[in-house]
C-alpha cells in the first residue's frame, strides 16, 4: 500500500478533528510570524546536524554520497519541491499539531510533563517510519520528532516546525540517505 495517500488520510482526518475542537488554535497551524526570529537557530542546528550526517554517509557509505542529485537530478530536484507539501507538512498536523494537542491532557502541566509529550510525540513519528524496515529511518527520524515538536511547542507554528523538518528531509535525500526514507521502487545508486 502506498505510504503517501495513508498518510494524507489520516492527516485529513487529524485537521477535521483539530477544525472540530474549539480549545484548539487554528492560528498555530500556519502562523508565519515566529519563522523569522527562529530561523537563526534553526540554520545552526541543521548545520551541525547535517554536517554529521554528510561524514556519517561519506565514511559509512560512501556509494550513496550524492548519489541522488548526481543519478537523478531531475526526480532529485521533484523530491525538493514536493516532499515539503506532500510530506512533510502532513506529517505536521498528525504528529505536531493534532498529537501535542490531543493528548496534552494526559500529561502533567509541568515542563517535565512538556518534555514527555514532546518525546512520546516523537516517539510515535519514529514508529511511524518502521515501514522503511531499517532501524536507520526510526532512530533518526525519533531525534527529529524531539527537534520538530519542540520547535512547534515552543514557537506556536505549524510552519515554523515544518520549515525545519523539510531541510532535514530534504538534506537526507540530497546527501544520499532518501532510499532510508523513501517506500517503493528506488533508483540503486551506480
Amino acid at each position: 500500500m502506498p505510504a503517501l495517500p495513508v498518510l494524507w488520510l489520516v492527516a485529513a482526518y487529524a485537521l477535521w478533528q483539530l477544525m472540530r475542537d474549539s480549545t484548539f488554535d487554528r492560528h498555530w497551524l500556519w502562523n508565519a510570524e515566529p519563522l523569522a526570529g527562529q530561523l537563526g537557530a534553526i540554520l545552526m542546528i541543521f548545520a551541525a546536524a547535517a554536517l554529521v550526517l554528510w561524514m556519517g554517509t561519506h565514511w559509512l557509505a560512501p556509494r550513496l554520497e550524492w548519489s541522488f542529485v548526481r543519478e537523478h537530478p531531475r526526480l532529485w530536484a521533484a523530491v525538493m519541491v514536493l516532499y515539503p507539501v506532500l510530506s512533510v507538512y502532513p506529517q505536521g498536523i498528525l504528529y505536531r499539531a493534532f498529537f501535542l494537542h490531543r493528548y496534552a491532557g494526559l500529561f502533567p502541566d509541568t515542563a517535565m510533563g512538556r518534555w514527555v509529550l514532546i518525546v512520546a510525540s516523537a516517539a510515535a513519528f519514529g514508529f511511524l517510519h518502521i515501514i522503511f524496515r531499517n532501524s536507520l529511518a526510526v532512530g533518526l527520524t525519533f531525534c527529529g520528532g524531539i527537534l520538530f515538536a519542540w520547535r512547534y511547542a515552543e514557537s506556536g507554528s505549524l510552519l515554523t516546525a515544518s520549515v525545519e523538518h523539510a531541510l532535514y528531509g530534504c538534506w537526507l535525500f540530497t546527501v544520499g540517505l532518501g532510499q532510508y526514507f523513501y517506500h517503493g521502487v528506488w533508483p540503486e545508486p551506480k
